[in-house]
């Protein structure tokens, strides 16, 4: 009966998020640089994302993976960034237990498929059939809502007896897992172990598919189209190294290793920089998506002129 009340008090309860700012000079510099980045992630992915629908030559598979790619990264900074702005603004930070698992299902179900989707979309010599383009994208998103579904269900089933208070700036697994009354180490190393499969093995086909790339690019004859590959390929790697990096650090470092302040930077990584680049890396710099871009800006200038 105990456990029954303490688990009726969990549900029930709200929590509350400690945010990432306060109301300080520097802390509202800071505030106006996430929203800053904020505001220019959501847009370069909108454009990618409209530009791809609307575009006929970009309506290839490898185009279609990456408005996909575009679609996570819409999704990603929308679940954590606008709550954490308005506790900001209105100065307090209770979240629903309800609201607390949506925003955990829904970050984790977008990070997982996003892990996914880069993993496989380092493989871009399969991408030309279309079938197997449609293949990357529905385990990509499959992957991601079974792994959120377990996690969450497994996370909410804990007692939440004790502080209410979650020493982060939105309701994720880590972060959630010190609150409970009873232990969790168990859990833990499952989700650790776990880590192995959702994060480490992509990665490492990551690595393998640009290890391949890189070595033929060495091989390259003509210094200027290696230095251009080169440049291209570090760039891809840079920032699938800074989520998989962030992700790894999270949720498979135990959090005995890492301080609440350090979470919530790491988190602002894979929830909101890595979605603002990944547009500028794998898409904006393209000629095809530059001319596409520019065709729609002179469509638009020549109907106003009319």
């Amino acid at each position: 009966m105990g456990f029954s009340r303490e688990t009726n008090q969990s549900v029930t309860s709200d929590f509350t998020l400690t945010g990432l700012f306060n109301h300080s000079g520097p802390h509202l510099a800071l505030f106006s640089l996430v929203a800053a980045i904020f505001t220019m992630g959501l847009l370069g992915n909108a454009i990618l994302i409209f530009l791809i629908h609307t575009d006929a030559r970009l309506h290839t598979p490898m185009y279609y993976l990456l408005s996909q790619l575009s679609l996570l990264d819409v999704g990603f900074p929308l679940v954590t960034i606008p709550k954490m702005a308005a506790d900001f603004l209105q100065e307090e930070g209770a979240i629903s237990f309800g609201g607390c698992a949506a925003q955990m299902f829904f970050l984790m179900l977008i990070g997982v498929s996003e892990g996914v989707l880069l993993s496989l979309m380092s493989y871009d010599r399969y991408v030309a059939v279309r079938q197997v383009c449609l293949l990357m994208v529905g385990t990509s998103w499959l992957s991601g809502v079974l792994v959120a579904s377990i996690q969450t269900s497994i996370t909410l089933h804990f007692p939440y007896c004790a502080s209410r208070t979650v020493d982060h700036f939105f309701c994720e697994l880590p972060a959630l897992l010190k609150l409970s009354c009873v232990d969790t180490s168990a859990y833990e190393l499952a989700l650790s172990i776990s880590g192995v499969l959702i994060l480490v093995l992509p990665l490492s086909l990551i690595a393998t598919s640009y290890s391949h790339v890189l070595g033929a690019v060495l091989h390259m004859h003509s210094t200027e189209a290696r230095h251009k590959a080169f440049t291209t390929c570090s760039s891809h790697i840079t920032v699938v190294g800074l989520f998989y990096g962030a992700a790894v650090f999270m949720y498979m470092v135990p959090g005995t290793y890492h301080t609440p302040q350090q979470d919530n930077v790491v988190s602002l990584f894979y929830s909101l920089i890595t979605p603002t680049l990944n547009p500028l890396i794998y898409s904006l710099r393209n000629r095809e998506v530059q001319m596409a871009l520019v065709k729609i800006l002179f469509r638009t200038g020549f109907r106003s002129k009319r």
